[in-house]
Formats: structure tokens, C-alpha cells, sequence
């Protein structure tokens, strides 16, 4: 709870970053309803942004109101002869010329196209955003060529230049980005490395810095270094006054203190050295042969040099294929760590509720349009995958019924439907107050 007053900002802008995420989220997630099923003859009366009181609103040629409600955690699209926003329950009664256009009255196939389109959307608000980047940031070339060169630190000595295609670092030969990666575990620590580059058709050695170097790239939303405030681009230089050279000494002295409180020296480009204390957190981790591991982490990504790989354009086709297998790793994770924590293999505190995703969106605002972008496609994905559960109330349980019905040939009774239903709502209910309940009390 204290992370979610003193970590990134404000609570206010905590608060304003998460629903305006939500507000995304939710309105791609209700339009796939809508749009699909008025594609399929099913009238809305009602799409919602928000719950409870309207705040604005307006009526369409088609009769359906669109409006903003004053509680924005979530929204909903009702249809004719829902009795609900959930669209729940056996449906009211309404004129039998107009029962086509009901939820209940469509065929099955338009019910369930209806149903599964807002899951579906959000799947494809997250493989367009994630496809963006692939255009706008471009695919790195299998060649290792220097893109542009980043800041470093005092002392750091980089004779690189951008166009520089890297054929060697410290006499170990280097034909692909795995190779570099191999030569930084393997290579002495030392502040100056040889790099052998072609450079203007040229064989060259010069002096450059080491290829892994505890820089940071990325940083976890509601990690202990996002409390600390750590940012990409930061170079972390001591640990308890140790000096620190490469990525790899750095995870090995977080592993070490076993969760006692660390004290960085730290160097940001254009603001110079600062002293942060910061704790490991234990965390889940997939192992490699399967499984999880629980390891010391303190929720940074790094390990690249000074420069930016030299990138190509993404064609759209790959770029929506990128997407799609970004999309797909967060929903699979979803799943296995879900499976994780019900089968006891990884603690029941890696689920988070409201809290630990507005602080996570608040971070994500914090560091930029970019990180903010991302961190709704994350989100996009996981809620479409949430929302599939067989539970109902959800999306998930509606299509359950349909299935039912399509196997059977007959719905639920309403009297099944109504308990199945209230079961399912108290289901969505506990596990709310669970996650909330692990945002206040878990480490």
C-alpha cells in the first residue's frame, strides 16, 4: 500500500493512469460485443463505459444509448431483453416480432460470435499495439551493427560508432547477437574490451566498453526497483560500495543478500550519481526444465552495452505475426501461472487486485507514453484471457451454456442459469476481495 502512495507520483496520477488504461480496455473489449452482434442482428439498447449513475449520454439512429457512467471499472452493452447488464438470467419479455433481435431470441451461432467478440477484441487491441512497436522501433538485424550509441558514465571509454558491424569482442569471433551474449558471460570483467568492427569496408580494433554491463533497460511495474525509482538507462556502479562492471555480478549480489536491504550507487544520464536502498523481492519464476523457482529479484531487465542494435523496418505481416506471439506468450502465462498457483506450485500471492494493477499502470505512466502503451496491451491480453474462464457472469460461462446448448440441443433451465450464475458471481466476488486482500497483506 505504501507503493501505491510514495512509488512513481501521486496517488491521483496512480489513479488517472489507471482508469484512463481501463477505460481503453474496457471500451474495445464492449465494442467487440456490440459491433459483432449488430453485424448479427442483435439490437444494444445500452453501451456503458462505467456502472452505476450516468454522467453523459447519447442516442443513436439505431436507438441504442451510448453513455459514461460515474464508477469506471468496467462497462457493459445491453441488449434487447437483457434484465441485466450482464446479460444474465433468461432475458425480459419482449414483443415476439422483435425476439430476433434479443441475446436470447438470435441463433446460437450469433450468440456465441456476440459473446466471444469482446475477448477477441482485446486480443487484437494487444497484437496491433505490440505490432506497432515492431514498426515504429524496427526489428534488430541478425548482424551485430551499432544503431546509435547511448550515454554511459564517466570512465566508460566507447569507440564505437553507429554503422559499426561488430565481428569480435576480446578475440572471441562474433556473427550474431547470441554470440556477443556468450563472449560477455565468458570475457574477463575489465572496464575496456577490444572490439573488432568493419567500418567503411575497413578491419578495425577499438577500445569499447564491456558488452554486458549493469545498465538497465527495462524495469518491472511494482518492483523493488520501481519503488526505488530506478529508470531505463540507469547504470548501477556499486552495490554496498562493491563496484559492479557487468550485468552478471549484479544478479549474483542480488542473490546473495537473500532479501537484506541493498544500497546502490547508481548513474543516470544527465543527473550524475545517487545512492538508492532498495529490497530483493522472492518471486515465481518459470524454471527452464519445466516447473517454477523462486529467486531474489529486484525487477530489472539489462545487460546491454552502450549502443542500440542497428534495426530494420517490419512489414506489416510480420509486425501483426510479432504481435500475435506477444500476445499469445501473455495469454499462456496467464494460464500456466493460474494452473501454477491452483496445483500449490507457486504461492497464492502472485495474484494481485485492483491495488497492484493501478500502482503497475501508475509505473508504467510514470516511465513514459511508450511503457504506458505497452502496459495496456499487457493488460488487454490478460483481461480477454480473464474473461474467458468458464465462470459465469463472464464471458467465458455465457459460451460454457452455449456449448451446453449446442451439444445438447436444448439451453440450461432458467432455474440452472439462475444458480449457476449467483455462483458464479460470488466466485468474482471472492476472488476480487482476494486479490485485494493480497495487495494489502503480501510483500
Amino acid at each position: 500500500m505504501t507503493d501505491l502512495l510514495l512509488g512513481t507520483g501521486s496517488t491521483l496520477w496512480t489513479l488517472a493512469s489507471f482508469i484512463l488504461a481501463l477505460a481503453v480496455i474496457v471500451t474495445v473489449h464492449e465494442y467487440g460485443h456490440y459491433i459483432v452482434g449488430r453485424w448479427s442482428g442483435i439490437r444494444a439498447e445500452v453501451f456503458s463505459v462505467g456502472f452505476g449513475p450516468r454522467l453523459a449520454s447519447r442516442l443513436d439512429r439505431r436507438g441504442t444509448q451510448w453513455q459514461v457512467a460515474a464508477i469506471p471499472l468496467g462497462g457493459y452493452v445491453k441488449f434487447l431483453g437483457d434484465e441485466n447488464a450482464a446479460s444474465a438470467g433468461p432475458g425480459r419479455q419482449v414483443d415476439p416480432a422483435l425476439r430476433r433481435q434479443t441475446l436470447q431470441g438470435a441463433p446460437l451461432w450469433a450468440r456465441f460470435a456476440t459473446l466471444l467478440a469482446g475477448p477477441v477484441f482485446n486480443f487484437i487491441l494487444s497484437i496491433l499495439i505490440f505490432g506497432g512497436f515492431a514498426i515504429v522501433q524496427g526489428v534488430a538485424q541478425p548482424e551485430v551493427r551499432v544503431g546509435s550509441i547511448s550515454d554511459a558514465p564517466p570512465g566508460v571509454t566507447n569507440q564505437l560508432q553507429p554503422g559499426d558491424r561488430v565481428l569480435a569482442v576480446g578475440g572471441q569471433a562474433v556473427e550474431s547477437w547470441g554470440d556477443l551474449g556468450r563472449a560477455a558471460e565468458t570475457l574477463p570483467i575489465a572496464p575496456v574490451q577490444d572490439w573488432t568492427v568493419e567500418r567503411g569496408g575497413q578491419r578495425l580494433t577499438v577500445q569499447g566498453p564491456d558488452p554486458m554491463p549493469a545498465r538497465v533497460t527495462g524495469v518491472a511495474p511494482r518492483s523493488a526497483a520501481a519503488s526505488a525509482g530506478l529508470r531505463a538507462g540507469d547504470v548501477i556502479l556499486a552495490i554496498d560500495e562493491a563496484p559492479v562492471a557487468r550485468f552478471g555480478e549484479l544478479r549474483a549480489a542480488v542473490e546473495a543478500a537473500e532479501g537484506a536491504p541493498l544500497d546502490l550507487t547508481i548513474w543516470r544520464p544527465g543527473a550524475g550519481e545517487r545512492q538508492v536502498t532498495l529490497t530483493p523481492r522472492l518471486s515465481d519464476l518459470p524454471a527452464q526444465g519445466g516447473g517454477f523457482e523462486q529467486r531474489w529479484l529486484i525487477g530489472i531487465t539489462g545487460g546491454e552495452s552502450y549502443f542500440t542494435p542497428q534495426t530494420r523496418r517490419a512489414g506489416p505481416l510480420e509486425a501483426l505475426g510479432m504481435g500475435a506471439a506477444q500476445t499469445w506468450n501473455i495469454i499462456w502465462s496467464s494460464l500456466t501461472g493460474l494452473w501454477a498457483m491452483i496445483s500449490g506450485q507457486i504461492g497464492t500471492c502472485n495474484l494481485g487486485g485492483a491495488i497492484s494493477i493501478a500502482e503497475s499502470t501508475g509505473q508504467a505512466a510514470s516511465a513514459g507514453g511508450a511503457n504506458f502503451l505497452w502496459w495496456i496491451a499487457v493488460l488487454s491480453a490478460a483481461i480477454g484471457f480473464l474473461n474467458l474462464l468458464p465462470i459465469p457472469v463472464l464471458d467465458g460461462g455465457h459460451l460454457m451454456f452455449y456449448s451446453y446448448e449446442a451439444i445438447t440441443g436444448r439451453p440450461p433451465s432458467d432455474r440452472a442459469l439462475n444458480i449457476l450464475t449467483s455462483i458464479g458471481l460470488a466466485a468474482v466476488l471472492s476472488l476480487m476481495v482476494f486479490g485485494l486482500t493480497n495487495d494489502l497483506f503480501c510483500p
